[in-house]
């Protein structure tokens, strides 16, 4: 089976564009939407999110990467936060369906037309939410209180079904529920709770579902959960993290897997530079080289064979110094997994 090559999804903002009003920008834009507003009708809303984000998915879709995650450049705790809190103003934890979509999603619905026919294919997308277990512990902590820990699953059961597209331009083909902390810090429950909770969020159809995670250290826990297709954790800039996930282990859960092969932690990627009395690198030299990154996916591939699904940088490139470093990343990714 072919290993298609995706990203994980954060990307940095324009140079010149304040944070500050690209939030605003954001917040109003799904107020907009919430109400069945374009946002090509407010100048400010299409300068400061529209524009801002069709020209990082654009970017993005010039890299050649075979499944384009939306550029997620607001904070992506955030995204659900927000309308969760709305929720919490009105006593439950649990957002109403109408209410659990992405702004980014309705934007690139809407311009999908031209968009597929600017770049002559129809889109694959993916899809990438915070899930419940990232967003608990955000905002609970460790301790478990059931009901409010399944309002969360539920909560992100629907951001997922509602992300999902399928139309003659442009069609979700994953949605990855990311969940970062686990495996270093986690909600005090067993693992079957775990799975049950992950279980009830991974609870739609239409795409292909995967998880995310950083640490591989308590994946084996997660290959319980039945409707998880794909398990995903970080390997470029964690080579350990492979040594634990086995080809037998995988097959035994019926699941596939994607393996990070590209660094982003870029502040320990800068660091190792500036020890090297680099405190100045260009491009360049921040992104690292096609045959490194061939290197771990050669090693990557040899181990998985065709349960390799998907592969790409280890994580996001939100916190990287300009979009022109996250493009190239990208770019090296792609070249470097295409030619292996």
């Amino acid at each position: 089976m072919e290993t298609l090559v995706d990203d994980i999804g954060s990307f940095p903002l324009p140079s010149g564009t304040e944070r500050e009003t690209f939030k605003r920008a954001y917040r109003l834009s799904r107020g907009a939407y919430s109400k069945g507003e374009r946002i090509r009708d407010d100048a400010f809303l299409w300068a400061n999110f529209g524009k801002v984000t069709l020209d990082a998915f654009k970017m993005k879709l010039q890299t050649g990467l075979d499944v384009v995650n939306y550029p997620q450049q607001y904070d992506g705790i955030a995204q659900v936060s927000d309308v969760v809190h709305s929720a919490m103003e009105q006593g439950s934890f649990l957002v109403n369906d109408k209410d659990a979509f992405l702004p980014e999603i309705k934007l690139i619905n809407d311009e999908a037309k031209s968009l597929s026919e600017e770049f002559g294919a129809k889109i694959k997308l993916r899809v990438s939410i915070f899930g419940p277990l990232e967003h608990y512990l955000k905002e609970m902590g460790t301790v478990v209180y059931e009901d409010i820990l399944d309002s969360y699953a539920e909560t992100i059961r629907r951001f997922a079904k509602n992300s999902i597209v399928d139309n003659d331009y442009i069609k979700t083909e994953v949605v990855s529920i990311d969940e970062p902390s686990y495996g270093f810090l986690n909600v005090d429950a067993a693992k079957e709770r775990i799975a049950k909770v992950l279980e009830k969020a991974f609870d739609f159809y239409g795409a292909i579902k995967q998880v995310h995670l950083h640490s591989s250290s308590r994946l084996p826990d997660l290959l319980s959960v039945k409707n998880i297709d794909v398990v995903s954790f970080e390997y470029a800039a964690s080579p350990k993290n492979i040594e634990s996930v086995s080809r037998r282990l995988l097959d035994e859960a019926d699941k596939r897997i994607r393996v990070g092969v590209s660094r982003t932690d870029i502040d320990s990627i800068l660091a190792e530079l500036h020890d090297k009395g680099n405190s100045k690198p260009t491009v360049d030299q921040i992104v690292e080289d096609e045959n490194t990154i061939r290197k771990r996916f050669n090693a990557a591939k040899e181990k998985y064979g065709e349960i390799l699904a998907f592969t790409g940088p280890d994580c996001g490139l939100g916190s990287w110094p300009s979009q022109e470093a996250a493009k190239l990343l990208l770019k090296r990714t792609v070249r470097a997994t295409s030619n292996a």
